[in-house]
């Protein structure tokens, strides 16, 4: 790759920049220029391919962030990462808070690679962050909204943990918490009330396993997925364990739960501070321990925004327009109680 020209004006500039190989060429520009369009709408320049030539009109700082983005793209496409539409969504906004990162870095690591043959790999800086304090640390707490992956990506490192025999077992563990709903209400036994609790840890597992194999697994106990009320009094050695939801446990299901960790064992506690569906007179397990335990060297916090958010574009314009809401409501109830 070579940088042929670039010409800067006060408030707008172009640039060109050229690649030899043509499938680097086509997988940069997407079928039918999709790629192409996708980083014009994201950074607001104008991007016209001729040739091996990628033509760069727009903003100074845009078309400086187009460049490297190029480049960057260019070089996972060389150590055959596959690039998708999402990716280059990713790519962005790494680079638009950080226009040195090294995309390898991140895309790079290979988290798994699930039945389905897709690779999972992090997609924000965060991301990378939560998966390194996973590797290094024994308990770890994802901290954030919902569609930061915080759940997806224990899951893989849970799974890949496993099929190189670090662990023995998986123990996917949730609260069943009573969102607008009664248990007891609910048709059937215990089981089948709290499996619509535990819907989403299925859905993951079976996401990176083959259904037969998980099933399997699930069958020989090799990987249990329970409420956490199930979890008391038991010792979990050579285990991978992952409380999801843990914004719902109580002061005393968190204690239990932690206490639980046996030898070789390793465990990610998940949860959304913003999105407690406890009474009001119980405080958040996860709170409380956000508070408690930070000051312990080897247990590691990783706190999520928004900006991680790898769902659907507009779950990330969601969540913002409600925290916008949720801020102004919290304005006017301290311009009521000044009154």
């Amino acid at each position: 790759m070579a940088l042929i020209s670039s010409r800067h004006k006060a408030q707008d500039a172009s640039a060109q920049v050229s690649f030899e190989d043509n499938q680097v060429i086509q997988q940069l520009a997407g079928e039918q220029n999709s790629h192409l369009k996708i980083m014009e709408k994201q950074l607001r320049v104008r991007i016209h391919l001729r040739g091996n030539v990628f033509s760069i009109h727009g903003e100074r700082s845009q078309v400086e962030l187009a460049e490297r983005l190029l480049k960057e793209l260019k070089g996972l496409i060389v150590k055959g990462h596959p690039l998708y539409a999402s990716d280059i969504v990713y790519a962005i906004r790494i680079l638009s808070e950080n226009l040195n990162r090294n995309l390898k870095d991140i895309f790079l690591d290979r988290v798994f690679i699930a039945s389905n043959k897709r690779i999972i790999t992090p997609k924000t800086v965060r991301q990378k962050e939560y998966i390194e304090a996973i590797r290094s640390h024994d308990i770890v707490f994802g901290i954030g909204p919902a569609g930061t992956g915080k759940t997806y990506l224990a899951m893989a490192m849970a799974v890949a943990a496993m099929s190189k025999d670090q662990v023995r077992r998986i123990v996917l563990v949730r609260p069943a918490v009573e969102a607008g709903e009664k248990l007891g209400f609910l048709p059937g036994d215990l089981a089948e009330k709290v499996n619509p609790y535990l819907r989403p840890l299925y859905d993951a597992l079976h996401d990176m396993m083959d259904y037969e194999k998980a099933s399997a697994l699930l069958q020989k106990g090799a990987i249990e997925v329970a409420p956490l009320a199930f979890m008391r009094g038991r010792t979990l050695n050579d285990a991978f364990v992952i409380l999801d939801e843990a914004q719902n446990t109580t002061t005393e299901q968190m204690k239990m739960f932690l206490t639980r960790l046996g030898l070789g064992s390793k465990a990610v506690v998940t949860g959304d501070i913003t999105q407690i569906d406890l009474p009001n007179t119980k405080q958040s397990g996860l709170v409380e321990a956000i508070q408690l335990l930070k000051g312990i060297d080897d247990i590691r916090f990783t706190f999520f925004s928004n900006r991680d958010v790898v769902r659907h574009r507009l779950v990330q314009e969601i969540i913002q327009a409600y925290e916008r809401a949720e801020q102004g409501e919290s304005q006017k109830d301290e311009q009521s109680a000044e009154n």
